[in-house]
């Protein structure tokens, strides 16, 4: 994200966690365990977190990229460096906020208002996003906060949308991280039993999101759907690849060490459990998942829950009052033309 608003013409630093980082990644000017072979242009100041106070201070928008568990912690940072009161604050989480589940967003309007926070969204896989583009939704509150943040990302030379639905888009994402990581432990019984299991936690989460206003219309957007199939399709997907591990009897302790990265989802999928719980919802493959992530249902359980779940039937809509339906139109209609037919 920080190459790509330095691409964008604005004045750019970015904050590392610890002295060590920051002095790497300034020598050597790539990230080699994350962007190997991504040189970080010069212009592109690197410091530690706490070493360029002043430089907080003087900031329009300060980006949070940090784990989701990590917000709170990077709440006390901002206000302690003394961020402006005017600077926008983004989130770039995917995640949720322990111990309750919380949308990374909510929590940081807690602290700094609603008009002042915004969030990232939508399929960007870092290597493809620096080199050859990226679909993102900027969401907030705020219009001008949220145009602001995508104006930044389009003139970086990647696609930006705008939305009004900051914890719809949070929680799109927490529903593709969930589903990828289904989709992984499921694909090996088949491509249906994948899709089944994507499309049941889609829904459930859905239902989450629209007790707190979230729209569905982003969910089947780019910051949903659109980024599940960038993550279900990629090779070096992190989600997928757990619920793979998960599928050949790996332990979910273990799974980041065999990723070399830490896996998100395999935390969020619990808070997100409790979450739906919390708020008088039914969900019972996202249940299940957490149940397999934490060791308590077998592989094969799992598998014949998402196989044989069936969802609720439609709730068909009655008919106008005053106007026949569609069939009874269609059969008058029939009766006009060939039952006179029939009668000479």
């Amino acid at each position: 994200m920080a190459l790509l608003l330095e691409r964008a013409g604005l004045r750019t630093t970015l904050l590392t966690r610890g002295p060590e980082q920051a002095a790497e990644l300034a020598q050597s000017r790539q990230n080699a365990r994350y962007l190997p072979g991504v040189d970080i242009p010069r212009d592109l100041r690197v410091h530690a977190l706490g070493a360029e106070a002043d430089d907080l201070g003087r900031a329009d928008l300060v980006f949070v990229a940090v784990p989701s568990k990590a917000i709170a912690h990077a709440v006390g940072e901002i206000i302690h460096l003394g961020v402006s009161d005017r600077a926008g604050v983004v989130s770039l989480a995917k995640g949720l906020v322990p111990p309750d589940g919380t949308p990374p967003t909510i929590a940081l309007e807690e602290a700094f208002g609603g008009d002042r926070v915004a969030c990232v969204g939508g399929p960007a896989h870092a290597r493809e996003m620096v080199e050859s583009g990226a679909g993102l939704v900027a969401a907030s509150h705020s219009e001008v906060l949220a145009h602001g943040v995508a104006e930044a990302f389009q003139a970086g030379g990647v696609v930006c949308e705008v939305s009004d639905d900051p914890v719809g888009v949070e929680l799109a994402g927490v529903a593709k991280n969930a589903a990828a990581v289904a989709v992984g432990a499921t694909q090996a019984q088949g491509l249906n039993a994948a899709g089944m299991a994507a499309a049941d936690i889609f829904l459930e989460v859905l239902a989450l999101a629209v007790t707190t206003g979230g729209q569905a219309r982003t969910f089947v957007g780019r910051a949903g759907t659109g980024d599940l199939v960038a993550t279900a399709l990629a090779p070096s997907s992190r989600n997928r690849t757990a619920g793979e591990l998960l599928a050949q009897g790996i332990p979910a302790a273990e799974i980041p060490d065999r990723v070399g990265q830490a896996v998100e989802a395999l935390e969020t999928v619990r808070l997100l459990s409790g979450a739906i719980e919390r708020a008088g919802l039914e969900a019972p493959v996202v249940s299940a998942l957490a149940r397999l992530i934490e060791g308590t249902l077998p592989l094969d359980d799992w598998i014949a829950l998402v196989r044989a779940k069936q969802p609720e039937p439609a709730r068909f809509g009655r008919r106008l009052r005053g106007r026949p339906g569609w069939w009874a139109r269609l059969t008058a209609w029939f009766r006009e033309h060939f039952g006179r037919r029939g009668r000479e």
